[in-house]
Formats: C-alpha cells, sequence, structure tokens
C-alpha cells in the first residue's frame, strides 16, 4: 500500500466521546460509540453515561498532521551513546522511531594497551636522541664567551652568582622524578599515565631541540666549563657526543654535561614542572603536604637553576609556559570525549600533535580516576589486605 493510501483514524470509526460519568459505575473505561457493551472485571455492562472521547484521536480530513518538532543532539555537547535512547519523529507519516543501542560490549573503560605505551616511549626516546643531537652540532657554534659576554638579563644582573646552585637543582630533579615515578607505578591505570608522560615529554624535547637549533645565545654564565670546539662536524664526533650526553642523563653534576648552548628553553624546568603537574593530576587528593612540597621543590630548583646561571631567565620562562599549556591542553582533551573528534568548531583538534593524540588516548574514556593498587604479582597477601584503593 502507498504512504499516501494510509487512511487515518477519523475517515470510518465512529469518534470517541468524553462525557461525564453520572452513575455509581465504577467503570473507568471509555467505549466507542456504536460498539457493543463491553463486560468489566465484574461482568458489570457499560453504560450509556461512561467516558466518551468527543474529538477523534487523528485529524478526520483523512490527510496525517506533520511533526512539527524533531528531536536532535548538539554536536558540541557531552553525550554518551550507550546509555541514551533517541526518539525522533518522522515528518512524512507522523510514525514514530525509536532507535535502540546495539549490543553492549563489556570493554574495559581505560584499557591498558601495553603496545601503545611501548610506542610512545620509543617516541620519547626518539626526541631525547634528537635533542642531544641538536646539542651536539650547536656546540660548535656558540658564541666565544671571551669575546662575548653573557646578555643582559634582569635577573641575573641582580641576584649573585652561586655556581653550586645547578648541582643543587639536580639534586633536587633526580629526587623529583624517582618520587613521581613511584606515584605513576602505583597508579591503578599506571600504562596510560606512563603513555601521556611519555608523549607530553617527547614533545616538549622535539620542540626544544628546534628552538635550541634554529637561535645559539651566548653563554649565561663565565664560569660554566665548556669542552673544546673541534670546529668541524662528522658523523662519528656527533655520535659520541651524543652518546656522552645520553649516559649522562643530560645532567652536569656526573661530569658528562661539557657541551654548551642549549638555552632556549630550559630542560631543568621542563621536567621540574613536569614532576609537579604529574603528581599533582595523578597523586591522592588528601596528599595535600606532598601537593605543596612537590611545586616548592620545583619552584626552588627553578631559582636555583637561575643564581647558578645556568640558564636566562627567558629560557626559564618559555620553559614554564610551554610545559604547562602542553600539560593542560593534553588533559582537557583527554578528560572531553567530543574533544578527541576533529570538528571545525573544535579548534584544539588543529594542534600538529592533535592525531597522534588521538592514536593514544581514543580508547581511554574520560578522566582517569585517582586509584591505586599494588603493582607486582607478589606478595599476594598485599593484593589481599589492600586492593585498589581510591583517592
Amino acid at each position: 500500500m502507498a504512504q499516501d493510501d494510509v487512511p487515518c483514524l477519523g475517515d470510518t470509526d465512529p469518534p470517541m466521546v468524553l462525557e461525564g460519568k453520572s452513575g455509581g459505575s465504577h467503570n473507568d473505561y471509555g467505549s466507542i460509540g456504536g460498539a457493543g457493551p463491553v463486560e468489566s472485571s465484574t461482568s458489570a455492562a457499560m453504560t450509556h453515561s461512561d467516558l466518551y472521547q468527543r474529538q477523534p484521536l487523528l485529524a478526520a480530513n483523512g490527510v496525517c498532521p506533520q511533526a512539527t518538532t524533531n528531536f536532535y543532539r548538539d554536536d558540541d555537547e557531552e553525550k554518551d551513546d550507550d546509555d541514551l535512547k533517541r526518539i525522533e519523529i518522522v515528518n512524512a507519516n507522523g510514525a514514530i522511531r525509536i532507535e535502540m543501542p546495539g549490543p553492549h560490549r563489556e570493554e574495559p573503560r581505560y584499557p591498558k594497551e601495553k603496545w601503545k605505551t611501548f610506542v610512545a616511549f620509543l617516541f620519547l626516546v626518539f626526541n631525547f636522541i634528537l635533542t642531544t643531537t641538536s646539542l651536539a652540532m650547536v656546540h660548535e657554534r656558540v658564541p666565544d664567551k671571551d669575546k662575548y659576554p653573557p646578555l643582559p638579563d634582569a635577573v641575573l644582573d641582580n641576584v649573585p652568582t652561586m655556581p653550586w646552585g645547578l648541582d643543587v637543582s639536580e639534586f633536587i630533579i633526580m629526587i623529583s622524578t624517582n618520587l613521581t615515578f613511584l606515584v605513576i607505578v602505583f597508579h591503578r591505570h599506571r600504562f596510560i599515565v606512563f603513555r601521556r608522560v611519555f608523549l607530553i615529554v617527547g614533545v616538549l624535547y622535539m620542540m626544544r631541540s628546534v628552538t635550541m637549533y634554529v637561535t645559539v645565545l651566548p653563554m649565561s654564565s663565565t664560569t660554566y666549563y665548556c669542552s673544546p670546539k673541534a670546529n668541524s662536524t662528522s658523523v662519528i664526533l656527533i655520535s659520541k657526543r651524543v652518546f656522552q650526553l645520553i649516559s649522562g642523563f643530560g645532567l652536569s653534576i656526573n661530569g658528562k654535561h661539557t657541551y654548551c648552548g642549549d638555552f632556549i628553553y630550559s630542560g631543568h624546568t621542563v621536567i621540574l614542572i613536569m614532576c609537579s603537574l604529574i603528581i599533582n593530576e595523578y597523586s591522592p587528593k588528601r596528599c595535600i603536604l606532598l601537593h605543596w612540597g612537590s611545586w616548592t621543590a620545583s619552584i626552588t630548583g627553578v631559582l636555583l637553576v637561575l643564581i647558578s646561571r645556568g640558564h636566562y631567565t627567558v629560557d626559564v620562562l618559555i620553559a614554564y609556559y610551554v610545559t604547562t599549556r602542553l600539560f593542560w591542553m593534553y588533559h582537557t582533551l583527554a578528560n572531553h570525549k567530543y574533544l578527541k573528534q576533529a570538528s571545525s568548531r573544535n579548534a584544539l583538534s588543529r594542534l600538529w600533535w592533535f592525531k597522534a593524540f588521538c592514536y593514544f588516548e581514543g580508547n581511554v574514556e574520560g578522566p582517569v580516576p585517582r586509584q591505586y593498587n599494588w603493582p607486582l604479582p607478589w606478595p599476594r597477601r598485599l593484593l589481599a589486605k589492600h586492593p585498589n584503593r581510591d583517592s
């Protein structure tokens, strides 16, 4: 039967009429005019004083009314497609279509995805090598500190120089990184957290390898030791320098960091700020002393870098700004499902690392809860006595 030939109620059926009840009948059901008596549960016949409906249910002119409102969902609103049912009124014939969710699959909201974590680790290693390679080449281009004095600096020009401050700052870095590592290891979703840290730090090191190479500043310190220049570069020479820097983890306290020119921006500041951000984001909320202590240590370490003249003030400011913006943008995207979809309204989807972000965070549903457990399969009694702990 064609859609236009579908009859509407009111063309052939008698209308239902509403009238007040006048008797003592307890029957609350109406009847249709012309129909025979209907027995109730007590076998009492319905009387003429029962309820009737005067108006037809639908128009009687043979044309079905069209719906004037459709239900839709704004693309910018956060939606949970697994929990909501969408009801849509079809304009053509007034039919109602109910879309039901598909079969529910029991999948973890926070999958480990160890392979992705390993890929993120390789990304970090690659960019750390890239940064050390950039420094190994920049060392040959650093202006001679005997001919070019340090640049004017509003902070360094007004504080005394304390060369020992750099060593103390690196001690703080080692303590902060080990504490941050423990926080992540005991986190229930440690693979997700590690994956995020690897990706964020990898992006920071990639950008740092570019900024330190394109603009080489004069030495900020007149007492820092720099290895003699070779006045020529080769693959073997650069490789030796890279190996030396990597073996010392980029620190000068062990005597491995003797190459100069890595100013814009400060790697010490990046690590110190990242440790504080991670501890505050993933440690229990009730550990207020830990949160304040991490920020105090980071600020102290940054100030020690400055008074030792290990960096210019602009290096520290840029490092703080870049690190915090990247960390907060990444977690804003990760905590909102609708921001993981590229669209003209989502300006954050234009970030150059957005596709990599979608690959690593595509299966993570919502903010990662602050939950903790014992990371090792032994001893079992710890697993039994101390199951997953929430903050």
